[in-house]
C-alpha cells in the first residue's frame, strides 16, 4: 500500500468500527496497523494497536515490533517514553522476546541526548540491559558504557552498580574506553570519592596521551569536594598547558574557588577569564557575587555588578542577587532604582522573589504605603496571569514566533484522538544561542506549558518542554506538517514578516566566520524554492545550497546586512553580538563548514 491508500484505508476503517454491525477483525486490524507503522505513521498505528487490546486479544509480535521502530524514527517530545511502554508490554503482556536489534534500537534512544535531560531513563536502560541478559544475547560494548554513563548523571550515585558492571566488562575483556572513565570520574566527582578518581585519572593517563577535557574539569570538582581548591586550581594550570583553556573551563575554576571563599585566587582566574576575550561571562559573575554577599561584602558585590553590566548583557539572576544585597544593607533608594530598571526591561523582567525582596525592605523600613503598591502590584500581576490563562489565545507576536521557529526546524505533534497538537520546543545544548533562546520562547509560552518550573528558575528551565495539546496549534500542523510530511506552506509569501525572519535566523540560522548569514531549512526542493522566491518578492536576495539533507539560504555580503537591518529590531539584545551581519565570528556550526555559495546557480541543487 502505498501512504495515500494507506490514510484512505484508515478513514474507511475508522468509519466501520462506528457502525453497529461492524465485528472486530483481527487480521483486518492487524493487517492495516503493520502497514501504517511502516509508514511511520505511529499515531494511527497505535489507535489500532489500542483497539486490538481493548478487545481484550494480543497484537501479532510483528506490529509491536514495527510501533516501536516507528516511534523510535520520530523526533517527538514523548515518542521514546511511548516506545518503551510499547516494548514493556512486548514482554509482559504479550510474553515475546524481541530481536536483539529491537534491544539494541531503544537502548541507543534512551542515551542519545545529553545526559543531564536523559537521566531518567536509567531505570528502562536497566530493564533492557536485564533482558538482553536474561534471554542470553549479545551485550554490546556500548551497552556497558551507556549504562554507566547513565548512572554517572544520577542524583544519588549508586557505586556498587557501576563498580558491577566494570566487573562483568573486565570478565568479557572488554577494555574501558575513555568515554567510560570519563563517566566513572564525573560519579566520583558527586560522591567526593578521591581514591577512584585518582585511580581512574591514572588509567585515563595511561590509554591516552590527551584527556578529555571533560576528565580535567571532573577531576577539579573531586578536590573541590575534599575541600583542596588549590589541587583544582593545579589541574586547571595543567590544562592550560595543553593549549588556551576555554570557556566551561574558566566557568569551573572561578565556581570552585567562589564556593571555597578564596577571594584573591578566584578574583585572579575572573581578571583572566575577563582578559582572554571569551564570553559570555555572565555565569561567572554570578559565581562572584554569590562569594561576596555570602561573605558580606556588599561594596564588592556592588562593584562587581557594575562591571558585570559593563561586559555582559543585562540578566534577572544578577540584577537579583544585586537587589538583595541592596535591601540587607538596606540601602532602599538604590534598590528602588534597580527593581524599576528590571521591571522597565523586558529582558530583564520583575519575578515572585524580586517582588519579595523589595517588599520585606519597605515593610523592615516602615514605609507601608510603598509596601501597599507592591503587594497590589504583585496581586495585579498574578491577577492578570489567571486572567491570560482563562481566555488564552495565541498572540500575533506568538503566531509569529511559532512560524519563524517552523521554518528553523521546530515540529508540531498532531493529537488524533483529541483533534489538537501540541508544540515540541526543541533547544540545542551544545548551542551558545540556543541556552539564550529557550528561557526567552519559555516566557513567552508560559500560559501554554504542560508542565512549569517553580518559581521561574531560569537557571533550570530544560532544553526541551512541550505546551498542552489545543486545539490553536493545529493550524499550524495542517499548514506545516499535513500528511505527518514537512512542507512550506502555499501562503508563505504572506507570512515571511521581520519578527518571523528574525526567529528563524535565531533557532536554525548561523553567522559564519566571515559574517555572511545561512538560514537552515530540513523541507523539499519544492518547498525550497517556493521560499526563495517569497524572500526574492520581498527584495532579500538570497543564494541556495545543500548540503545532505538540508537546505541552507545563504545571504551574503551586502545581501546578509540588508537581511540584518530588517530583523535586527527583533533579534533578543543577548544574541546581537553573536548573530550581526558583516562580523567575523567563530561561532558557525560544523554544519556549516563546507556549505560552499562560490557557484553562480541559485537554486536547490537536483
Amino acid at each position: 500500500m502505498r501512504i495515500r491508500e494507506n490514510e484512505s484505508a484508515f478513514r474507511v476503517y475508522k468509519w466501520m468500527v462506528e457502525q453497529n454491525w461492524f465485528r472486530f477483525d483481527f487480521a483486518l486490524a492487524t493487517k492495516l496497523a503493520d502497514y501504517l507503522g511502516k509508514e511511520r505513521k505511529y499515531l494511527k498505528c497505535r489507535e489500532i494497536f489500542d483497539d486490538i487490546v481493548n478487545q481484550g486479544l494480543i497484537p501479532n509480535e510483528s506490529t509491536f515490533h514495527i510501533l516501536i521502530v516507528a516511534y523510535l524514527s520520530s523526533s517527538g517530545s514523548s515518542c521514546i517514553e511511548e516506545a518503551c511502554g510499547v516494548y514493556n508490554q512486548m514482554i509482559h503482556l504479550g510474553g515475546y522476546k524481541p530481536r536483539l536489534s529491537l534491544h539494541n534500537s531503544l537502548f541507543k534512544a534512551l542515551v542519545t541526548k545529553p545526559g543531564g535531560s536523559c537521566k531518567q531513563h536509567l531505570k528502562q536502560a536497566e530493564f533492557v540491559f536485564h533482558n538482553l541478559t536474561t534471554h542470553g544475547l549479545k551485550i554490546h560494548n556500548d551497552i556497558y558504557g551507556g549504562l554507566i554513563w547513565l548512572h554517572s548523571y544520577q542524583d544519588i550515585i549508586d557505586k556498587e552498580r557501576i563498580e558491577s558492571l566494570r566487573a562483568e566488562m573486565r570478565t568479557l575483556g572488554i577494555v574501558e574506553s575513555a568515554e567510560v572513565l570519563v563517566s566513572v570520574l564525573r560519579a566520583c566527582a558527586k560522591e567526593g570519592d578521591f581514591a577512584e578518581a585518582e585511580r581512574t585519572w591514572k588509567q585515563i593517563l595511561s590509554s591516552n596521551n590527551k584527556p578529555p577535557t571533560q576528565a580535567f574539569l571532573y577531576l577539579m570538582e573531586v578536590y573541590s569536594r575534599i575541600g583542596k581548591p588549590m589541587k583544582s586550581l593545579e589541574i586547571f594550570r595543567s590544562l592550560q598547558k595543553r593549549g588556551p583553556p576555554n570557556v566551561v573551563s574558566y566557568y569551573k575554576i572561578v565556581e570552585l574557588l567562589c564556593k571555597a571563599q578564596e577571594t584573591e585566587l578566584a578574583e585572579s582566574l575572573m581578571g583572566e577569564f575577563i582578559e582572554s576575550g571569551m564570553k559570555p561571562l555572565t555565569r561567572s559573575f554570578i559565581d562572584m557575587i554569590h562569594m561576596y554577599y555570602n561573605l558580606s561584602l556588599h561594596d564588592k558585590v556592588e562593584s562587581t555588578f557594575l562591571r558585570c553590566m559593563e561586559k555582559c548583557r543585562p540578566n534577572q539572576t544578577v540584577y537579583s542577587l544585586y537587589l538583595d544585597s541592596l535591601v540587607l544593607t538596606n540601602k532602599l533608594d538604590r534598590a528602588e532604582e534597580i527593581f524599576n530598571q528590571m521591571h522597565a526591561d523586558e529582558a530583564i523582567g520583575v519575578d515572585a522573589k524580586s517582588c519579595n525582596t523589595i517588599l520585606s525592605g519597605y515593610l523592615a523600613s516602615a514605609n507601608y504605603a510603598k509596601a501597599e503598591k507592591i503587594y497590589d502590584f504583585m496581586r495585579e500581576k498574578e491577577h492578570k496571569q489567571v486572567e491570560k490563562s482563562l481566555s488564552t489565545k495565541l498572540s500575533k507576536e506568538q503566531r509569529e514566533i511559532l512560524i519563524g521557529l517552523l521554518l528553523g526546524g521546530l515540529r508540531v505533534e498532531l493529537d488524533e484522538k483529541k483533534k489538537s497538537c501540541a508544540v515540541n520546543f526543541v533547544f540545542r545544548e551544545n548551542l551558545k544561542i540556543h541556552s539564550f533562546l529557550k528561557r526567552h520562547i519559555y516566557n513567552q509560552f508560559h500560559e501554554w506549558l504542560a508542565s512549569k518550573l517553580m518559581d521561574n528558575d531560569d537557571e533550570n528551565i530544560p532544553y526541551q518542554f512541550t505546551t498542552v495539546s489545543h486545539t490553536y496549534f493545529k493550524f499550524f500542523a495542517d499548514q506545516f506538517c499535513p500528511e505527518g510530511q514537512p512542507v512550506i506552506p502555499k501562503l508563505i509569501h504572506r507570512w515571511l514578516t521581520p519578527r518571523v525572519l528574525a526567529y528563524w535566523y535565531m533557532y536554525g540560522g548561523y553567522r559564519t566566520s566571515s559574517g555572511d548569514i545561512l538560514l537552515k531549512l530540513r523541507f523539499g526542493k519544492e518547498d525550497v524554492l517556493r521560499i526563495t522566491k517569497s524572500l526574492k518578492a520581498n527584495s532579500l536576495n538570497c543564494r541556495v545550497k545543500r548540503k545532505g539533507t538540508v537546505f541552507w539560504v545563504g545571504f551574503l555580503g551586502s545581501d546578509a546586512a540588508e537581511f540584518w537591518k530588517l530583523t535586527e529590531p527583533f533579534v533578543l539584545a543577548d544574541l546581537k553580538e553573536f548573530l550581526e551581519a558583516g562580523i567575523e565570528s567563530s561561532n558557525g556550526s560544523s554544519e556549516t563548514s563546507n556549505v560552499n555559495f562560490s557557484s553562480d546557480d541559485d537554486s536547490p541543487p537536483n
